[in-house]
């Protein structure tokens, strides 16, 4: 196997655990990796420009879940700068950037990006769409219609993840294009999230009972999984059902020790947010 071969399956590698969430492990290869494919940039731009997309991708995505929200942030930024030119790898590395700025209560500029994502990979016809493309620009909706919820608009939210749970309907449950999971199963855990944001925790509670009764549930990423869990069980609690809440905080332990363990949002209230304060944001977008 060629060095340039065996980063290329250390990339994938990483991903694998993130998705497993054993970020302990991940902390540890990301040093050596994120060099290594610096590196191989160096030598062939074209070639290892998308190994230093995915490898900037997923080290946000760690960054963000251990509460490292300006290292996560300059991380999304390199992605993102890394895949300038190409709208594929552009949209990819916008879905973490996404998820930095609402993680950093900056819920405004999470939405303009991920639409603006969005409208650079959505395809003229959704019907014409690759799996692929449909998965970027779904998820890009979906970030999207989270920071919406975030910001206090119900309108826009539900207008965007309608739009998001469409393309996901084509997609289908199972796949993991661009290491997003995106499909109806994702879509629908995501109304859970935004109800949640939008104070309404017994529809954030039906979104979830209902999700997790289907097959495709385990489908997703452990770490998708265990994270959305921790969020029922908020959900619960403001419900004012700590028995469930408790419940699915186990549920969560016992499927991704780290995910309750190692994340300070696990603890902490959420960031404070750029709320509406009299109009709200249009829901302009329609892929195409």
């Amino acid at each position: 196997m060629s060095p340039a071969d065996r980063l290329a399956r250390d990339v994938e590698h990483a991903w694998v655990m993130f998705q497993h969430a054993r970020y302990p492990q991940v902390i540890a290869v990301l040093p050596g990796l994120l060099a290594g494919v610096q590196r191989v940039v160096a030598d062939d731009p074209g070639w290892g420009r998308p190994l230093l997309v995915d490898a900037y991708r997923v080290t946000a995505s760690l960054l963000v879940k251990l509460g490292e929200v300006e290292l996560g942030w300059l991380a999304a930024d390199r992605a993102v700068a890394a895949a300038t030119g190409d709208p594929v790898l552009v949209a990819a590395a916008a879905v973490q950037l996404g998820q930095v700025f609402r993680a950093s209560g900056r819920a405004r500029a999470a939405l303009t990006t991920t639409l603006a994502a969005a409208y650079r990979i959505a395809p003229p016809d959704p019907a014409d769409g690759t799996p692929g493309a449909l998965s970027l620009c779904g998820t890009s909706l979906v970030q999207a219609g989270l920071a919406a919820a975030r910001r206090g608009d119900d309108h826009a939210t539900a207008e965007l993840l309608d739009e998001a749970a469409g393309m996901a309907a084509r997609v289908g449950d199972g796949h993991d294009h661009h290491r997003i999971a995106f499909g109806p199963t994702a879509v629908d855990l995501a109304r859970a999230a935004a109800a949640l944001d939008l104070d309404d925790a017994s529809e954030a509670v039906a979104w979830h009972e209902k999700t997790i009764k289907r097959d495709t549930w385990r489908w997703l990423p452990v770490e998708h999984r265990a994270a959305h869990l921790i969020e029922a069980a908020r959900a619960y609690e403001q419900s004012g059902d700590a028995i469930s809440a408790g419940r699915v905080l186990v549920d969560a332990h016992r499927m991704a020790p780290a995910e309750v363990r190692d994340r300070p949002a696990t603890r902490q209230p959420r960031a404070p947010q750029d709320r509406l304060s009299v109009t709200r944001v249009p829901a302009t977008h329609k892929a195409g």
